[in-house]
């Protein structure tokens, strides 16, 4: 299923409309962390088909999309209408092998940059929310909008956290 930049953005924000996304980028890390919890490593690395992601490379994937994160809401507050590029999450992905190997230590870095990011946000004034960026495929963004984005972003992948890890029936004859 391929989805235009703006479809991509309204289905993962639809995921979040009506929540507080501080809260929700807040807890995201702890929901991914109670997944990992008592999962063998070869269960995380397996990938359940050859177009789905395994555990280990989802969550390599959001930590290193939380490193854009913080980058582009630096970029934002700083310099408010300034380009954002877009970047091939494919192409990171391939990049990835030091954060697939352990993916219960790459959930901790991820814990780590989401709270250095949640941290400048709180750092905000207010009305700095508003700052805005170009993205090079959606237009305009907010930091505000940014913060809705990740929280969908997180969600998504939480949700297939979920239905890869979750216990098989096993079926008798």
């Amino acid at each position: 299923m391929d989805e235009s930049p703006q479809q991509y953005a309204a289905r993962i924000t639809s995921y979040v409309t009506g929540k507080n996304f501080l809260q929700r980028l807040q807890k995201s890390p702890g929901r991914i962390t109670t997944q990992l919890r008592g999962k063998r490593p070869a269960l995380l690395t397996r990938r359940p088909s050859a177009d789905v992601w395994s555990v280990a490379e989802i969550v390599a994937h959001l930590t290193e999309a939380e490193i854009v994160f913080g980058y582009r809401l630096r970029l934002v507050a700083g310099a408010s209408g300034t380009p954002i590029q877009a970047y091939d999450q494919n192409l990171w992905q391939a990049n990835a092998e030091y954060l697939r190997k352990n993916p219960k230590e790459t959930a901790r870095y991820f814990e780590t940059l989401r709270s250095m990011n949640i941290l400048f946000i709180k750092s905000l004034p207010e009305d700095a929310l508003d700052r805005f960026g170009m993205h090079a495929e959606r237009g305009q963004e907010s930091i505000r909008r940014m913060m809705e984005l990740y929280a969908g972003h997180d969600e998504n992948h939480i949700r297939q956290l979920a239905a890869i890890l979750k216990p098989r029936k096993k079926t008798t004859k």
